[in-house]
């Protein structure tokens, strides 16, 4: 049992906690909150009189401009949502014996920090009129070891039974063996991923690795087969953003009770279309297996054919509607990148029951924004509004396009700009 104490952590003890914190599962991936939790640290130690606002967060920590409305922009309010469930869980986990607590206080963006003292509860133990022989208290030690190994063993002996009961009933054929397990998480994230997620196989994620030719330490350009036919080609690397999307659905589909496949887009084949679920990561300037399968048909990617973008990669909305732009463009390349588009879409497979999920964006910041964006409760709830008939019954084929917006080569903020039903 922890019970705190009155006295306030060093300096020290208290940036010791915060490293615990960053380094920890719960907050492991998440690079916009550690950040958000170092400068609230930070900031709360030098200034502890000073109220933090919004408007200093959001330009200091996420590079927002000056124009920066906290009225209008819930981004601050969101982020340090995010951040007091985050600690929750981490105490409730893996800092549950930790001696420093800090928590963000609602109304405030100031930490706090209290000492905690652990309670051992020791154990009464009688004590004798006189003191006990030597040789008595000696034989004490090893009697409680033989208890403690005997203990192990039986446990173990345990777990291997179980361990092969499991293997031997993994080759039955029986349905009710083979079928997966139900879903741990309700709710928009599981009416979200059921197509994915309500068969016996695992899906396969397949991420972007584009051929380059060159060397890091020269320079690298992507491969052209009309032009690079004899030049050693590289098809081992792939973006920041596919590398964090991955690791995020890898973390939905574990609270959905799921696993998922992971396989490099140059190893993918038409046999995997046939015979899988698949979710693709990345766009199709990249992830060139795109180009073998069904794909979007109302939001699609395209190079910029003229004009001061030429040659940038755009989403094209083949359809728009009144008030909607036609094309859109990330931030130029020679500007800050502050803002991209991704699609999002469910399209039917080219095998029986098969399904095809699409998330990406015209760059990688941008697929990591698409896979953020359906990997949270919140917008994929507002999502399913949007797709006729998938509010309240199975998720219809559907494409979306997402603006994702970035600071310091991180997605801070996601919208759901338009949506179209197949």
């Amino acid at each position: 049992m922890a019970v705190t104490r009155t006295f306030a952590p060093s300096p020290e003890q208290f940036f010791q906690e915060i490293d615990n914190i960053i380094k920890s599962h719960s907050l492991r991936g998440s690079e916009s909150l550690c950040k958000l939790l170092q400068y609230l640290a930070k900031q709360s130690l030098d200034h502890p009189d000073a109220p933090l606002k919004e408007y200093q967060i959001a330009t200091e920590v996420y590079g927002r401009s000056t124009d920066f409305d906290p009225q209008s922009d819930s981004t601050i309010r969101v982020q340090a949502g995010r951040l007091r469930l985050k600690l929750a869980e981490y105490y409730a986990g893996e800092g549950v014996a930790d001696p420093i607590l800090v928590k963000i206080p609602k109304g405030s963006y100031h930490l706090t920090s209290e000492a905690r003292l652990i309670d051992p509860q020791p154990q009464l133990q009688a004590v004798p009129p006189r003191e006990a022989p030597r040789s008595v208290a000696v034989e004490t030690v090893p009697a409680r070891w033989r208890i403690a190994v005997v203990l192990l063993l039986v446990g173990l002996i345990t777990s291997l039974i179980v361990l092969g009961s499991l293997l031997w009933n993994r080759k039955l054929p029986e349905p009710a063996m083979a079928a997966p397990s139900a879903p741990r998480a309700a709710g928009p994230l599981a009416a979200f991923w059921r197509p994915f997620t309500s068969g016996v196989e695992e899906p396969w994620v397949i991420f972007s690795n584009a051929a380059f030719v060159g060397r890091p330490e020269t320079g690298m350009r992507y491969y052209n087969s009309r032009q690079d036919s004899k030049v050693a080609v590289y098809d081992h690397y792939t973006g920041v953003g596919e590398v964090l999307a991955i690791h995020a659905l890898d973390e939905v589909f574990g609270t959905l009770g799921r696993r998922i496949r992971v396989k490099r887009g140059s190893l993918f084949s038409l046999d995997d279309v046939k015979n899988n679920n698949l979710i693709f990561v990345g766009s199709p300037s990249e992830n060139l297996s795109l180009l073998d399968i069904p794909g979007t048909q109302e939001f699609v990617f395209q190079r910029v054919a003229s004009g001061p973008r030429q040659g940038d990669l755009a989403i094209v909305s083949k359809h728009p509607k009144p008030g909607e732009a036609s094309t859109y463009l990330a931030s130029p390349s020679n500007a800050p990148l502050t803002e991209d588009y991704s699609v999002v879409g469910l399209v039917p497979g080219m095998g029986s029951a098969r399904f095809v999920m699409i998330l990406a964006g015209t760059t990688t910041f941008g697929t990591q924004g698409a896979v953020e964006f359906v990997c949270r409760q919140d917008s994929v709830e507002k999502l399913l509004h949007e797709i006729p008939g998938s509010s309240a019954g199975p998720i219809k084929p559907f494409e979306a396009l997402v603006r994702v917006k970035i600071a310091r080569g991180v997605p801070v903020e996601t919208e759901l700009v338009a949506v179209r039903a197949r």
